[in-house]
C-alpha cells in the first residue's frame, strides 16, 4: 500500500477510476482537499462531478485508485464501513432533498443528531436553529409533501449542517432554487463551513456559484481539465449567515486523458433521510 496523504489534507484521492455499467466516469483523478477548504468542482453535465463526490464521500467504491479521509484509507472499506463513515463523519446535500416523508421538517433535520446519540432537546434545538438560519423556521412542524421544492431543499441543507460534520458534500444543491434563493443558501452554506472549520466540497455546473469557493477544479470527460485555481471569495453578507466560516487549499495531481463519462451517482444512500427511515418512530417527541 502507498504512503498516507499529507496531514493537512482531510480528503485525498490518487488516481481514482470509476465506471458506470462499462462507461468511464472518472479517469485517474488525483486531488487533495485541505481541512476547512471550500472547494468547487465544476464542469458540464456528464463530466463526472457527481461520481467524484460519490467516491470521495464513500457512497461509491472506486474501481481503482485510492481515497483517504484524515489519513485513513476509504478505498479499502467494505459496504458497512462506508455506511458508518457517511453516517458519522459526512453531511450530504443533493439536487433532490431526499427527506423522510413521514417526518416533519424539524424531525428530518434532527434525525442525524438523534442517530448519533444526541438527546431530544439538543437535537431539536439545533434543528430549529438551522431552519431559522435558512429562513424556513415557520415550517418546522410541516411534513415535506405539503411544502414546495425550494423549502424542502433548505431543509436538506439544514439537515446536512446541523450535526456539524467534518466534511459536507453538496452536489448541485441549488438546482431547485431561483437565483436569489440559490445565492442566499450558498452564502449560508459556505459561511457555516468557514465559521465551524468544516470542509465543503461543492459540485456545480453554474459558474456564478464558484465565487463562493476558496478554490475550484474543472472536470471534463472524467478528468481534471486544468490545475486547481484559487477564486475570488464572495464577501457579501446575508440574513442568517453571520454565525457561520473556514479556509484552505490543496494540490491536484495529473490525470490521464479520456472521453465519455457519466455523472449519475445517486446521493440517497448518503443522506440521513435514507439511512434513518427505519428510525422514524424513535424521533417522535
Amino acid at each position: 500500500m502507498s504512503a498516507a496523504p499529507p496531514d493537512n489534507d482531510v480528503l485525498w484521492a490518487r488516481g481514482i477510476v470509476k465506471s458506470h455499467h462499462g462507461t468511464p466516469a472518472l479517469r485517474g483523478i488525483s486531488l487533495g482537499i485541505r481541512e476547512g477548504e471550500v472547494l468547487a468542482v465544476t464542469g458540464p453535465r456528464g463530466s463526472g462531478k457527481s461520481t467524484l463526490l460519490g467516491c470521495l464521500s464513500a457512497l461509491l467504491p472506486v474501481d481503482d485508485g485510492e481515497v483517504w479521509f484524515n489519513s485513513a484509507p476509504v478505498h479499502t472499506l467494505g459496504r458497512a464501513g462506508r455506511e458508518r463513515l457517511r453516517r458519522d463523519r459526512f453531511g450530504f446535500v443533493g439536487s433532490e432533498p431526499q427527506l423522510v416523508p413521514e417526518l416533519t421538517a424539524r424531525e428530518n433535520v434532527a434525525l442525524p443528531l438523534l442517530l448519533a446519540g444526541a438527546g431530544n432537546k439538543a437535537a431539536y434545538t439545533a434543528a430549529d436553529d438551522w431552519l431559522e438560519r435558512l429562513d424556513v423556521g415557520e415550517i418546522g412542524r410541516i411534513r415535506p409533501d405539503r411544502l414546495v421544492q425550494s423549502q424542502r431543499q433548505r431543509i436538506a441543507v439544514a439537515r446536512a449542517l446541523a450535526p456539524l460534520p467534518p466534511v459536507v458534500f453538496a452536489d448541485d444543491p441549488t438546482a431547485p432554487l431561483h437565483r436569489e434563493a440559490a445565492d442566499q443558501v450558498l452564502r449560508i452554506l459556505t459561511s457555516a463551513a468557514r465559521s465551524h472549520q468544516l470542509t465543503l466540497v461543492l459540485a456545480t455546473h453554474d459558474p456564478e456559484l464558484v465565487r463562493y469557493a476558496d478554490r475550484s477544479v474543472a472536470l471534463v470527460d472524467g478528468r481534471l481539465a486544468a490545475p486547481a485555481a484559487p477564486v475570488r471569495r464572495h464577501t457579501a453578507g446575508a440574513p442568517g449567515a453571520s454565525t457561520a466560516a473556514a479556509p484552505g487549499t490543496a494540490s491536484p495531481g495529473a490525470a490521464p486523458s479520456g472521453s465519455a463519462s457519466s455523472d449519475a451517482a445517486s446521493p440517497d444512500a448518503a443522506s440521513p433521510g435514507a439511512a434513518g427511515a427505519s428510525a422514524v418512530s424513535a424521533t417522535r417527541r
